[in-house]
């Protein structure tokens, strides 16, 4: 076992956040860069991008939230980092489109550019997915825990499963498998019928 452990460090509430960025605090700007910087990185250097187009990008999703945020009528509805990530990939797609006209002249309806409450919406509904998802997980319980993990997330055959649990044969692991992934499904769509 290694010496060297990774610490994690608490995650601040968005609330204590919104108040450092509106008080210009630079750990709250720091945490802020920190946490979601990576994920729209990630977007606009997939997406044909830079890391540095990216970090333009995302100080100007930060100029827009801190503009918000000043505003004293202004709620935040989602995370931070939902309402950068979406901010970031509405400025990032419009300056694709800059760069796509500059090249070719194009009828500019071909390029729908959904606004940012509409891609707030849909970060939001994944983001209560995804809750959902993890409280039915909490509740599922071993050895389907175990089982689903190695098999969706750690890649793991189901022989290798099967000598894991147990199990007497890899057709008695993928039977239990399914009998997880069932019961998962029911614990997930019990939560989010409430």
């Amino acid at each position: 076992m290694s010496k060297i452990r990774q610490i994690i460090p608490k995650t601040r509430e968005d609330r204590e956040l919104l108040a450092g960025l509106r008080s210009g605090d630079n750990s709250a700007i720091s945490y802020i860069y920190k946490t979601c910087f990576p994920s729209v990185s990630h977007l606009i250097t997939g997406n044909r991008g830079s890391e540095d187009e990216a970090k333009d990008i995302f100080q100007e999703a930060v100029m827009v939230l801190y503009d918000k945020v000043t505003q004293t009528d202004f709620e935040l509805s989602s995370k931070i980092s939902t309402f950068l990530y979406a901010v970031s990939r509405r400025l990032w797609l419009k300056q694709l489109n800059k760069k796509e006209n500059a090249y070719n002249t194009v009828d500019s309806d071909e390029y729908d550019i959904p606004d940012v409450e509409s891609d707030l919406q849909v970060h939001v509904e994944k983001e209560l997915e995804f809750a959902k998802m993890e409280g039915a997980m909490s509740q599922l319980g071993e050895p389907c825990l175990t089982i689903l993990k190695d098999f969706y997330i750690q890649n793991r055959s189901m022989q290798e499963i099967c000598d894991k649990l147990g199990y007497t044969n890899p057709d008695n692991a993928k039977t239990q498998k399914y009998k997880c992934l069932q019961r998962l499904k029911k614990l997930f769509f019990d939560q989010k019928s409430k």
